[in-house]
């Protein structure tokens, strides 16, 4: 017969692994959407801070070295549960799941060409002109013979060729304008979950969960440099939106062994945000097909972060030490960000209907970490994980080139009193290697021998 565990020698094992278990890699997943402080016994509080500290180098198509992209990244996670009585249980948690975070520097094909007057002279014959002399005398010169009524008698010829230098210098100034500038991206999301739980079964060991999510997002989004071709200089800003999804649950317990067991599912969220582009080329390329196309807009994009599964599983092996296993699973071969004017300008050269996202990905998203905790003294345990993420695909956007990883991880834990804790964890990560692309598909850069470190700490509250 296999023996009784003493729950409370294994509770100081147990929070060790949700700290060293912190960052994703596929897509823009980050936090990993962690319920486990739901499924606490009793009343239970925690406050979770993650830093993440990756190098994504590598090389883009001319040759050029790419120093590190991957801007150090931080966020926080909180939650909050309280069993009303044997059978009711509520709890809100806040986490910061997806988004990402990349700045180009150097001298590469991702950074646009730091001298203005150079930029305006592949557009025009003179060697000698200026920007000064584009603003103050080309400019105007064109606009004024280009006026209604035709006050300079120009030939139809001469109104076309004029029109299309007009548009030329135009586009030229919008990229003498961000001069210098690197390819960056940006993307933040917010979430806060109210859960709800109901437990049943001749002895309680089931329970069943769900409830509704707020969330919030924005993202900032430069494509500079010979990379992004005709979409170089590209500027988009999606405002903060806040939309609604929701989440539902399962758990099993059996606490005379420590066993618990839990498959959650998360609703995807379709956002209505506003969006702000700015397109130096746009003009230019719809004159090439006749589309009146503007440098600017300002309109709605949807953006639909996507719906996801996951497992968590522990058990007891011994009085001291637990098994744990999480599985998840985001779909993220169905997420897209498309802004319009870039939509509209993408179908010039895709000659379709439908045109290109800004960001997007071919697979799904694996992941899967494996865990062992051990208490040591009645007040200290230490725990270790390995991990395996599957990526979402190679070639990858070039505004995240990273498939998948591979990690271990160590934490520890220390109960500073019978209900308040402390605890620290670090996971180091592989990466895999992965070619950049542009929307087009057309490979602009590869990553190689990579890699990072996550750090997390957690402080925690449980009475029982």
């Amino acid at each position: 017969m296999r023996a009784t565990f003493n729950l409370k020698t294994l509770t100081v094992a147990v929070a060790t692994l949700s700290v060293a278990s912190v960052a994703s890699a596929a897509g823009l997943d980050r936090s990993g959407q962690d319920i486990t402080a739901f499924l606490q016994d009793g009343t239970y509080a925690e406050s979770v801070y993650t830093y993440i500290d990756a190098d994504v180098s590598g090389k883009d198509s001319s040759g050029n070295k790419i120093d590190d992209i991957a801007e150090d990244y931080d966020f926080f996670r909180y939650g909050v549960k309280t069993d009303i009585n044997d059978t009711f249980s509520i709890g809100v948690l806040y986490d910061e799941p997806f988004g990402a975070a990349a700045d180009y520097t150097g001298k590469n094909d991702f950074i646009t060409n730091t001298d203005a007057d150079a930029i305006i002279q592949d557009f025009i014959d003179n060697p000698n002109v200026t920007e000064d002399y584009v603003d103050d005398v080309l400019i105007p010169q064109l606009q004024g013979a280009l006026a209604p009524g035709n006050p300079g008698g120009l030939t139809a010829e001469q109104l076309k060729d004029a029109q299309a230098q007009l548009i030329g210098l135009e586009a030229a100034k919008g990229l003498a304008a961000v001069a210098g500038e690197e390819t960056q991206v940006e993307v933040r999301t917010e979430s806060i979950t109210g859960i709800l739980g109901m437990k049943f079964g001749q002895n309680k060991e089931f329970q069943a969960y769900g409830g509704p999510v707020a969330q919030r997002v924005r993202a900032d989004v430069k494509l500079r440099g010979d990379a992004y071709s005709s979409a170089k200089g590209y500027t988009t800003h999606i405002s903060n939106d806040q939309d609604y999804g929701w989440i539902a649950g399962m758990a099993y317990s059996k606490p005379e062994i420590a066993l618990k067991a839990a498959l959650t599912y998360r609703s995807e969220i379709k956002h209505s945000a506003k969006a702000f582009e700015s397109f130096p080329l746009a003009t230019a390329a719809g004159a090439t097909v006749g589309v009146p196309l503007s440098t600017t807009r300002h309109a709605d994009i949807e953006i639909n972060t996507p719906e996801s599964v996951n497992f968590d599983f522990q058990t007891g092996i011994n009085p001291t030490t637990l098994a744990t296993a999480k599985v998840r699973w985001v779909p993220w071969s169905d997420f897209a960000i498309v802004p319009s004017l870039y939509n509209d300008v993408s179908k010039v050269a895709t000659q379709d209907d439908k045109g290109l996202a800004l960001v997007s990905y071919d697979k799904d998203q694996w992941q899967v970490e494996l865990g062992l905790a051990k208490r040591l003294a009645p007040k200290f345990a230490v725990s270790g994980t390995v991990g395996w993420d599957s990526g979402a695909g190679n070639p990858v956007t070039s505004l995240g080139p990273i498939e998948g990883y591979y990690s271990v991880g160590l934490g520890g834990k220390y109960d500073i009193t019978e209900n308040w804790a402390v605890s620290a964890g670090g996971k180091y990560l592989w990466f895999g290697d992965a070619d950049g692309e542009i929307p087009s598909k057309q490979v602009v850069s590869k990553f190689e021998d990579n890699d990072g470190f996550a750090l997390g700490v957690k402080l925690s509250y449980q009475a029982k």
